[in-house]
């Protein structure tokens, strides 16, 4: 076999299906947030597409704690905690997430990714016949997880309570269960019916899982996400985030009680064979985590942008997701024009959003997918708009009726 003609063969048709990825060689500088350097393109770029929702990544109490943290303890952590020990900081920050989520314990993973990987992994591998119960939009990470497990799994319709019902009503009310789904999902921005599927795991004996990872920082009177803005978390059995996100850090958890912090703890080998995340990391981590906790401006601002983004978006007839999250889906439907789109906003206007094709999404629901921040300005705003406008109709893009003024 030809094994470097495979690999060209592979490459060639994803960029002539417009769904090869490039990469922006973006440098971020400190204070300067959203702006950014392209060293692969036009230079200074104001990026609308980072998950670094509220800007904490450039948080002055943040980089100070990461400053202090590196000065005392060192850069790394030395290994894996079960060899190397666990750091003064790593318990610091797993204190401040269990009291975030109102839970026993909290257990730290480098990445969010890894954090549903390990622990739905070793939770449904190791509890005798378990179904994992799982939302068909689920993250690829929660998916792999459930595989990993080698645990019988139900696919149930997206946000769809009368399907898994019907689902969980099939299967013997003894028999182990464990529904999994997320709290804001990221490509269309939907929020799961928490309460409900709450509801429906008391009457069928189910445990849950909730990925908040796109809601923790950004939502409830702490930043503790959907759960706790409707007042939930206490119903939930795991509740997985990231410091990656709207900390503005790295790093991913899971929240639960002791028992269960524990459990994984000593099974998973997501946790066992990985080497920890730096203090200074855990460190920084941490004070984004209390400064949101006792802080509600960031959040406040960042709602304010996106429905001015949104008003803005509709005022010129383009087709967006309409959904009560801070995420803003506008809808391409074709990737040859996704990325056209994308790459001609870097070039001539300076703008980086990256553009999401299959397999992300699916093919025909291609889209650029914009994240208001609360340091984008008015300004920001209206050349973003113009931008997109401009290309809409360079494209020749289907628009929406306007609203009626």
């Amino acid at each position: 076999m030809n094994y470097q003609g495979f690999f060209r063969s592979k490459l060639t048709r994803l960029r002539d299906e417009g769904n090869y990825r490039e990469f922006a060689e973006l440098e971020r500088h400190r204070g300067q947030f959203p702006s950014a350097t392209c060293h692969n393109g036009p230079g200074e770029v104001t990026i609308w597409c980072s998950n670094d929702y509220l800007g904490m990544g450039q948080s002055p109490k943040v980089l100070q704690a990461m400053h202090d943290a590196l000065d005392r303890t060192g850069a790394g952590a030395g290994g894996t905690r079960n060899i190397s020990g666990t750091t003064h900081d790593h318990v610091l920050l797993e204190g401040e997430l269990a009291d975030l989520h109102r839970k026993e314990a909290a257990l730290l993973f480098t990445s969010g990714y890894v954090s549903n990987w390990a622990a739905l992994g070793t939770l449904a591998a190791s509890i005798p016949d378990c179904v994992v119960l799982s939302d068909a939009l689920n993250h690829a990470s929660m998916i792999e997880g459930i595989r990993h497990s080698r645990a019988q799994k139900v696919i149930w319709k997206h946000n769809d309570l009368v399907d898994l019902e019907s689902k969980l009503a099939a299967l013997p009310i003894d028999q182990p269960k464990l529904i999994a789904f997320e709290s804001v999902y990221s490509m269309d921005g939907d929020i799961a019916p928490i309460k409900e599927i709450c509801d429906l795991a008391d009457r069928y004996n189910a445990m849950t899982y909730l990925d908040e990872v796109h809601a923790v920082g950004l939502y409830g009177p702490r930043g503790g996400g959907i759960a706790e803005r409707e007042g939930l978390m206490d119903r939930l059995t795991v509740i997985e985030g990231t410091l990656g996100k709207a900390f503005g850090v790295m790093g991913g958890y899971i929240a639960a009680s002791a028992e269960v912090c524990d459990f994984v703890r000593s099974f998973a080998s997501g946790f066992i064979f990985t080497t920890a995340l730096p203090p200074a990391i855990a460190a920084g981590a941490a004070a984004s985590i209390r400064h949101l906790k006792n802080s509600d401006q960031e959040r406040a601002t960042q709602q304010q942008r996106v429905a001015e983004v949104r008003a803005k978006l509709d005022a010129i007839g383009l087709p967006h997701i309409d959904n009560p999250s801070h995420i803003i889906p506008v809808m391409v439907g074709d990737p040859i024009k996704c990325k056209f789109i994308s790459d001609t906003l870097l070039k001539d206007y300076g703008i980086y959003i990256q553009p999401i094709n299959y397999p992300t999404v699916p093919k025909g629901t291609e889209r650029l997918r914009i994240t208001p921040s609360p340091v984008h300005t008015q300004q920001d705003i209206d050349r973003l708009v113009t931008a997109l406008e401009d290309l809409w109709s360079q494209c020749q893009l289907a628009r929406q009726p306007l609203a009626a003024q």
